[in-house]
């Protein structure tokens, strides 16, 4: 009943794997006694020797002609959405919870902005606080023990 496909869509998962990104590709599977979809995750491990992939992103992978190793099977074509940058996928624009942003700036424009308000033209991108809020770029490991010690990159 499976079929393969060329190209699957993705989110990056925590893994502790070198020069490979975990990917939990989500889909939906018919149960036929209640004639209803439920939610079925599949985790492929895809070659990605440059880091690109960080844990949150939507990524885009495909099949490779061979394994490279046991576990390999595919490779990161492109990252899709980046997390914490909302993008629509019909539009192509910006989004801030259920708003577009070029909405919010012309509300901005006409009433007045706000002192607090948010500004996304001038905000840095992901990454800037790696090392001291941000801990997705870190080397995961398996936690094996409990030993009181803060353990940040455990999976």
């Amino acid at each position: 009943m499976a079929s393969r496909v060329a190209m699957l869509l993705g989110q990056v998962v925590p893994c502790v794997k070198v020069n490979a990104s975990k990917i939990r590709v989500r889909r939906m599977e018919l149960d036929t006694n209640l004639n209803m979809y439920f939610k079925k995750d599949e985790f492929y491990f895809a070659h990605d020797p440059d880091k690109r992939c960080k844990t949150g992103d939507i990524v885009l992978i495909k099949e490779l002609p061979e394994r490279l190793t046991r576990l390999i099977s595919h490779s990161v074509e492109e990252i899709v959405y980046p997390l914490g940058d909302i993008t629509d996928p019909i539009t192509g624009k910006k989004v801030v919870v259920g708003k577009y942003r070029e909405d919010i700036e012309e509300a901005n424009r006409l009433f007045g902005k706000s002192k607090d308000a948010f500004d996304y033209a001038n905000a840095p991108p992901r990454g800037r606080l790696e090392g001291t809020r941000d801990f997705t770029h870190g080397e995961t490991y398996i936690k094996y023990h409990e030993d009181g010690k803060d353990q940040p990159f455990a999976v």
